[in-house]
This record gives structure tokens, sequence and C-alpha cells, in this order.
């Protein structure tokens, strides 16, 4: 049988024997003296002493104990092993207890900590099944799997139980064993669990699923959103009511501005919506009053950053655009107007050059690069004067698009609009009803971020740097004389302009304030966060909890968002009717048994060293020589 090795450069090391041998050969010999006397005797043993040095050489035994020890620690250093079938062991438990937000509803996270007492084995691993799986204890005795259980809390996060069920496969993939899931089975995000638990004894990996919780009524906050009306944020809540009996819910509102409460009738298993307009800068809270059996979506959180007036230059030889007066109604936008662009423009963070008779003179286009190079940010409307040869060169070469001919579509739905590229700029923007009659042909640059373009690939949104600054391309002509489009008359054509001047303005969209739980946010070095429950120092944060987040000065709200997580008159009995309909009908699964174990021989090549290196020590003190 071969021996294979996990080392096998390792065994360049055997080359150490060859010194040994040559200082044994050339070690100094005996001095001999002739005595007359025994000449005779000599003679007689001359021809066996021919070979008497390869003889003693042979028969030495500190050598063979040397070169024995040379040759085991070699070969040790190879890491020799055979490999064996062994049979999977079930001493090792994993348990994946579900921590989602619906788990808090009545006692069912208690409910799964004592039933998960009652799986404990020699060896355990606990996971928790969150937005990302999360180890509490690996490979413990019962002893301290028990005192984790005593100190785990559920999240106000929906839980990725397939996930959490791979991350205990991965524990088990080595020696096998036994993995229990604890969890209501009401809601879950990734893949099914079912398929899961199939994949896992499949493996030779015995899984139980555990049904915890009963159902219990319950009302919460299960969807919010922000929107702009003239120039305001306005924040839209939804309530549900779960119960089978209307509920009188009483919210409470409160901001830097004040507090105000509200009554709502929602009817059973139906919903109420109600508004908050306008929303004050900083925090505003929204809190269903009645405790009841789910608090993770009695609270919802909302974030308006505090920002200092956006000074922008709107620059134009017509009186009314709509894009001028989109920018006027934002509430943070300080917003001047010029026919031209002046000499002086340090006092302006944005510049909107919305042209439609003339295009730029070379002496304001100087001005222009000299803004754009000491960090300013300029938007380009387009229109005719970009077109062909009617702006000049140096113009033409800031932007990130090379403008051609006025294209013009003869269909009167317009040319089909598609997003190239997804982004907080875009999102929830409906492209897909703007009706464009007309449009530049343009070429995109090689440096440019492409956001929306027509379906032949003309770039209508583009942005690049120019120096310090950005430029970006609005290819939406709002000239009202002879239309290019209909965009300017939908309610998502202000939101475009809000956010894009929060973008270029520093402050960011309004939605990087406002997230959901689960969501993860990775930060450029290690901060202190100062989450709802406490402080943490961190790289990477993971909202597992409902409230404010604190990040390097930025506040951020926090919210659970999910009518599925919500719902606590659901319950697993689907998920377990699945299980044992799986187990019916699958009943000639085939299982591992076994698996392929290396056993490694490299201890006892060592030990085995160790015990010659004795006998050396003994034999050299029994000669005298120690």
């Amino acid at each position: 049988m071969v021996i294979p090795f996990d080392n096998t450069m390792a065994l360049a090391a055997l080359a150490s024997v060859i010194p040994l041998i040559i200082i044994y050969l050339l070690r100094p010999k005996p001095v001999q003296l002739s005595i007359p006397s025994l000449m005779f005797l000599m003679q007689v043993e001359k021809q066996k002493k021919r070979f008497s040095s390869i003889r003693k050489f042979l028969k030495d035994p500190l050598f063979l104990i040397q070169l024995l020890v040379l040759i085991l620690l070699s070969t040790a250093a190879a890491a020799p092993f055979y490999t064996s079938q062994e049979e999977l062991s079930d001493e090792h438990t994993v348990i994946v207890i579900d921590a989602s937000a619906s788990m808090q509803a009545g006692n069912r996270f208690d409910d799964a900590t004592r039933l998960a007492e009652g799986y404990l084995s020699k060896k355990n691993s606990i996971i928790l099944a969150k937005s990302s799986p999360e180890i509490v204890v690996e490979n413990t005795d019962s002893s301290q799997a028990s005192d984790a259980l005593e100190n785990i809390e559920p999240s106000d996060t929906i839980a990725d139980i397939s996930g959490a069920m791979s991350e205990g496969m991965r524990l088990l993939s080595q020696r096998g064993g036994t993995m229990v899931v604890l969890s209501d089975f009401a809601s879950w995000e990734g893949e099914d669990p079912v398929s899961t638990k199939q994949l896992a004894q499949s493996y030779g990996i015995d899984t139980a699923f555990v049904d915890v919780g009963s159902v219990v009524g319950n009302v919460g906050i299960i969807d919010g959103w922000i929107g702009i009306e003239d120039g305001n944020y306005v924040y839209t809540c939804v309530v549900k009511n779960y119960n089978d009996f209307t509920e009188r819910v009483d919210v409470e509102i409160e901001n830097p501005a004040g507090s105000v409460k509200r009554s709502l009738n929602v009817g059973p298993s139906d919903t109420a919506q109600f508004r908050v307009n306008p929303l004050s800068s900083g925090v505003t809270s929204i809190s269903i009053a009645d405790e009841d059996n789910l608090p993770a979506d009695n609270n919802a959180y909302v974030v308006i950053p505090t920002q200092s007036d956006t000074k922008t230059l709107f620059v134009s030889d017509e009186g009314k655009l709509p894009s001028k007066i989109a920018l006027s109604t934002l509430a943070f936008v300080d917003i001047s107007t010029a026919e031209g662009i002046p000499s002086f423009t340090d006092d302006y963070r944005i510049m909107v050059i919305g042209l439609k008779n003339r295009s730029l003179a070379s002496n304001e286009v100087e001005r222009l690069d000299s803004f754009l190079n000491n960090g300013g940010r300029v938007v380009v409307i387009a229109s005719q004067m970009l077109a062909g040869g009617n702006a000049t060169d140096q113009f033409q070469s800031m932007l990130p698009v090379i403008p051609g001919d006025v294209a013009e579509t003869q269909n009167i739905l317009g040319i089909d609009l598609e997003v190239v590229q997804s982004s907080s700029l875009t999102d929830d923007v409906k492209f897909n009803e703007i009706a464009m009659y007309k449009y530049l042909n343009a070429t995109p640059r090689n440096d440019a971020t492409v956001l929306v373009a027509t379906e032949q690939g003309d770039p209508l949104l583009a942005h690049w740097s120019v120096g310090d600054g950005t430029l970006v391309y609005f290819g939406f002509n709002d000239e009202l004389g002879e239309p290019w489009n209909n965009f300017h008359n939908l309610p998502e054509y202000p939101v475009l302009w809000a956010r894009l001047t929060a973008w270029l303005g520093g402050s960011g969209d309004i939605s990087d304030y406002n997230l959901e739980t689960g969501d993860v946010t990775s930060l450029a070095r290690e901060m202190t966060v100062q989450t709802p429950t406490g402080t943490i120092t961190t790289q990477k944060v993971l909202f597992e909890q409902v409230g404010t987040y604190n990040i390097g000065g930025r506040t951020v709200a926090v919210n659970l968002y999910s009518d599925r997580e919500s719902d606590t008159t659901r319950q697993g009995s689907e998920v377990m009717e699945r299980v044992s309909d799986q187990n019916r009908d699958s009943p000639d699964i085939v299982r591992q048994d076994s698996y392929e174990a290396k056993n490694y021989l490299d201890n006892y090549l060592i030990i085995l060293a160790i015990l010659l290196a004795i006998l050396e020590i003994l034999i050299i003190r029994n000669r005298g020589e120690l």
C-alpha cells in the first residue's frame, strides 16, 4: 500500500542522512601498535580486517539510531496519512433558532430557547437565523450552550432561515450530526427552508423542524415612504390591523417642531394610511400608543437631514421653465437666476444651464470651466443649442456626452427609455411613462456614467468629473413651446430634481438616511456607532433593530416595514405539512452514513523518534561517555 503525503516537499529533508554517513566514514580510527610476539596472529587476521570497518559501521548502534531519527523526522514533516471510512457521528447538534421580528410575538422566542435545551448533546453549536446568520457558540458542551441560550435575544429583521441552515450544514459537513430548527415558520427571506432540509438530509444530516408559538393579535406599521409636495418632504404611513375586530389605533407623532396625536379606526385585516406633512428636519418618530404582542412594528422613524441652503444659479434665457419651477419649490435650495454666467461664481454650489435660444459664449465657457475645476457642480439641460455646431468645441468637450443632431420620432407614444444603471437618483422614477418625442443623438464618453438612455443607447442622464467638480447632462429638454417630452408633467419630475440637487449639494439622497432592518453598510474605517440599544465599534454596520443609529455624526432611521413579519396570525402549519409530505413521498432518499477520514501518522513518528533519542542517551551513558 502506497502511503500518501500532505507535504511531499518535506521529503527533501531525507537528504540529511548523507552528511551523517559521511561523518561516520571519515571519523578518526584508533591507532594500532604492532607487538612482535603477536605478529603471527596479525598475519592470520589480515584478510578479515579488509572489511572490518564496514562491519563496524553497520553494527554501530548509535549510527543506526541517528539514521532512524533523521528518517522518522523527515517523514513526519511530510505529513503521511492513510484514509479510512468512518461512521457519521450524531453527537454534534446544531441548533438553529429563528431570531426574526415575528419571534417577539407572545412567548415564541422564549418557547424556542426553552425547547432548545432538550436537544443539547455532547457537542453543540447554536446559530441565530437573522438577515445574516450569527453563530453564537460553536462546538461547546451542553453547559456552555445552555448558558448561551439564556443570553440571546431576537432581532427586528426578517430571518434567512435557509442561510442559517446552510451554515449549520457547514459545521456538520465533516463528521455529521443533528440539526434542529426552531421557528414559527411564518415568514423568511432567501431559499425555502423545506428544500434546504431535504438537501441537509441527503448529506446524512438528520434535520428536525420544531414549530413554536401560537396565533396572537397585532396592530403594526407595515410600510412608509417619503415624497415631495410643494417643495416639502411628506411621509405616508401605513398601519394594519391583524385582529378579527375593528381596532381604534392611537398614534403619536413627535419631531423637533412638537408632537401630534391621531386616532385611526382600522377594520379587521384592513389597513389605514395617514400623512405627516410637512416633515421637519431631524428625527420624526411615529408610535402606536397601545402596547401589543409585537413591539418591533409599533414604531417608525424618519430622518430628514438638516441642510444648509444650497445656493444654486439658474442660467437661462427663458422666463418660465419647469426645471426652474421645480428647483424654486425645494426648501433647501436657494436659487438665483441669470441670463449668462457671471464673472464671480464663488458663492454658488450648483449651476444649472438651461439656455434655449443661444449657446454659451467663449468667456462664459472659461468661467464655467473654472467653476468646475474649483469643485463646482453643473447641470446642463439639453436643447437645440447643444446640437451640431451650435455649441463651441470647448463647451462640448466638457460634456459627458458627444452631442449630435436633434432626433425626432413619429410615434405618438414617443421612444422607449431604459435605466442603464440603477442608482438612488433613478429609483422609483417611472421612465417608461415618459413620452420622448425629441432628443439629442449623443454618444457617451469613455469615463462617463450613464444612468438613463433611449432604447438605441442615446444617453439622457449622464455625469462625469471635470477637475474637482461634477457635470451632469440632463437630456430632457423642458422647453414649453414645442415640447420634446412630457416628463415635466409627471410627479416624478420634481422628485428627480430634488434628488439631483441633494446629491450634487453633498447631502446625499434622502433614502440614504432611511433604511430597513437587514440592511448593511460598510464604513471606510472602524468607527463608533450609536445603536438603539448601545454603542459598538465596527467597520460594518448591520441594521438589526428598529430605531435611530448615529454613524460619524450622521443619524440614520431604520424600520421593519414587513407585512408578512408583522402578521402574527400566520403559523408554521403549512411548512410542517410540506415536511410531512416530503418525508412520505421521498422514503428512498439516499443518505450518507460514512465519510472518508484522513488519519495522520506524523505524531506517531515523532514519538518514535523521541524514544530513539532517549535510547541513544542511555547507550552513551552506559559507555561512560556522558
